[in-house]
């Protein structure tokens, strides 16, 4: 779930120009004691619709709607930053990276959340030396990891209208079927703990290894031009600052430093990932979801200087993640591994297919679609990157997005033989359009669905992945159509659960199969 990103970039003489990113902000913090340690492991991966992030009362409904409008807005702007919006004909391949490092791998414990209404997987991480817990959404489309801050630094950010960026973001909506503009711009204040202000959040001035960049530094100027980074800078030494509007109104403000990731090995050690560029964000603007109880992203996406570009400097260039079922409870969690093989049971053997890297995406070539072992006649523009196409696979959207030549015979063939089912009204349910009374529902007359890969892998999801619960004894068709003649097709996390996913920078491949995730 993830949401389109504007930013402002102001100079001294106050004149704005705005850009477009993408990043998910959709995020909780951990309220309830940590579960029991995964043998090997220090971080768990946690859905953010568990029931430790809400105690259960989040309405299941509400949830949906939600997370379905995070995704719209994330589409958009994925397309953006692949450069639909203009002439594209280059794709990008995985950069040369030894995978077959001697170094111990690392593990961080991976749970799912319940009832929180955004569907993303979370890990704890350590912050900072020494280390500060912080529970973090991990998040393939992003690059730029940041924590929920508290800083005795001073950063008098400017306060800019936002009126014009509001009109720009409801417009968006306009471009989806069944997407509703929920913008709510209450500003909150920060609940602080009186006695420790730091309790929950990240307080760099705690951590021996936390650097400030400078709003005068080349790294301000240059490096972190094309993300967040004002050129407002009234002395040199002034911290580098960023302002991050949301598409549903909510807003972020804070600044950048450099600290160190404490991980979890294999061999019971830590391994530490240091000088990663990171962000202290102070002020909040509430929207959807997004408040000031949120721990951060760890951004995933691979890009110079990302997280994952330092850690498979010390790993290798090899990362995976199985994602169990997004309704688990708390008491099942798995592990996303960096360096060496997921220890995950398989139940079928790994298959494997080209990695296309389009920072700081991961993209697969999809050759067709079929159900019931019959392939669908889907023009072939819809999988061509090249084209305007494409398909990628990412942890931070929920539902699995397709172009509507492709949506819409796989609408025809999954409800066909749900016909006789006792429809809802799918609109209750966001941009989700078939919806049913489960009662009496039997997956078996679901023809499986297969996503047919580059160099013949398939990808053979379980029924329960694309005909999901969205509240008791309702069932959805859980893929969602992607309205225009260009877009990139999202193999989201829900599709991706029960199956281990391993992604390798050196050998240009994606690899995946089916696993308890345990």
């Amino acid at each position: 779930m993830g949401r389109m990103m504007q930013w402002n970039k102001t100079n001294n003489s106050n004149n704005m120009f705005k850009v477009s990113i993408l990043l998910t902000f959709n995020l909780a913090l951990l309220l309830f004691s940590l579960p029991a340690t995964v043998h090997g492991a220090t971080l768990e991966l946690v859905h953010r619709n568990h029931d430790r992030f809400t105690g259960g009362k989040m309405d299941r409904v509400e949830a949906f709607k939600g997370f379905v409008q995070r995704d719209n807005h994330r589409r958009l702007q994925i397309n953006q930053r692949l450069g639909y919006d203009d002439d594209y004909d280059t794709r990008r391949r995985a950069a040369e990276t030894d995978s077959d490092s001697d170094s111990p791998e690392a593990e961080m414990p991976m749970l799912t959340g319940r009832d929180l209404g955004i569907g993303e997987y979370f890990v704890e991480v350590k912050v900072g030396t020494p280390g500060q817990k912080l529970w973090l959404a991990a998040d393939t489309g992003s690059e730029f990891t940041w924590f929920n801050c508290y800083s005795r630094e001073k950063t008098d950010i400017p306060h800019q209208s936002r009126k014009k960026k509001r009109l720009r973001r409801a417009r968006s909506h306009h471009h989806h079927r069944g997407s509703k503009n929920h913008t709510r711009t209450k500003k909150k204040s920060r609940n602080k703990n009186k006695n420790d202000p730091c309790i929950g959040v990240y307080c760099p001035d705690k951590s021996r290894t936390f650097h400030a960049v400078t709003c005068a530094s080349r790294k301000c100027k240059v490096d972190l031009s094309d993300l967040f980074s004002l050129t407002y800078c009234p002395k040199p030494t002034d911290p580098c600052l960023y302002d991050i509007g949301y598409a549903d109104g909510s807003s972020a403000k804070g600044f950048f430093g450099t600290d160190t990731i404490i991980l979890g090995t294999s061999n019971g050690k830590q391994e530490k990932v240091n000088n990663l560029t990171v962000g202290c964000t102070k002020e909040m603007m509430d929207g959807i979801n997004f408040n000031e109880e949120t721990g951060g992203i760890l951004g995933l996406g691979y890009l110079k200087d990302s997280f994952i570009d330092k850690a498979s400097s010390k790993f290798g260039s090899l990362f995976s993640y199985c994602l169990v079922d997004h309704l688990s409870h708390r008491d099942v969690a798995s592990v996303l591994t960096f360096g060496g093989h997921h220890k995950a049971k398989l139940l079928a053997e790994m298959q494997k297919t080209e990695l296309i890297l389009f920072p700081p995406f991961y993209g697969v070539t999809v050759v067709g679609i079929s159900l019931g072992n019959q392939m669908l006649n889907i023009t072939p523009e819809v999988w061509d990157f090249n084209a305007q196409g494409g398909t990628i696979v990412d942890s931070g959207t929920t539902l699995t997005a397709l172009l509507t030549p492709a949506y819409d015979p796989i609408f025809a063939g999954l409800t066909k033989p749900l016909s006789s089912m006792k429809k809802i009204a799918a609109e209750e349910f966001g941009a989700l359009e078939f919806c049913f009374e489960s009662d009496g529902f039997d997956d078996k007359i679901v023809p499986r669905l297969a996503f047919h890969f580059a160099g013949g892998a398939k990808f053979e999801p379980p029924v329960e992945s694309y005909i999901i619960d969205v509240a008791p004894q309702v069932k959805c068709l859980g893929i969602v159509p992607i309205m225009g003649a260009a877009g990139v097709n999202v193999i989201g996390n829900i599709m991706q659960q029960d199956h281990l996913w391993e992604f390798d920078f050196g050998k240009h491949t994606v690899s995946f199969a089916p696993s308890a995730c345990s």
